[in-house]
């Protein structure tokens, strides 16, 4: 079970939110979760998520591509679970 920093539990389809680097800038971003996992790093279970970005974000620069990107659970918040499931 891989849970966001409230402890909300976090699948495929959910909708969460998510610190991302621009540089040396930081904006919040929207993705969507396409794939939950664990990995072993530093010798501490972590959990990982890879996601796809909606596009909708903060900061006055738009993103260059919605690419699929690994993330660390660590610092996300679930917004709204499984919004796919409309798709």
């Amino acid at each position: 079970m891989i849970t966001d920093y409230s402890g909300e539990e976090i699948y495929r389809g959910d909708l969460v939110a998510y610190a991302a680097r621009q540089g040396n800038r930081v904006r919040m971003t929207d993705a969507i979760v396409d794939k939950v996992t664990a990995r072993l790093v530093d010798g501490r279970l972590r959990g990982m998520l890879r996601v796809r970005p909606t596009g909708v974000e903060s900061g006055f620069s738009k993103r260059r591509s919605l690419r699929k990107e690994w993330i660390s659970s660590e610092h996300v918040r679930l917004i709204i679970p499984d919004v796919s499931s409309g798709e």
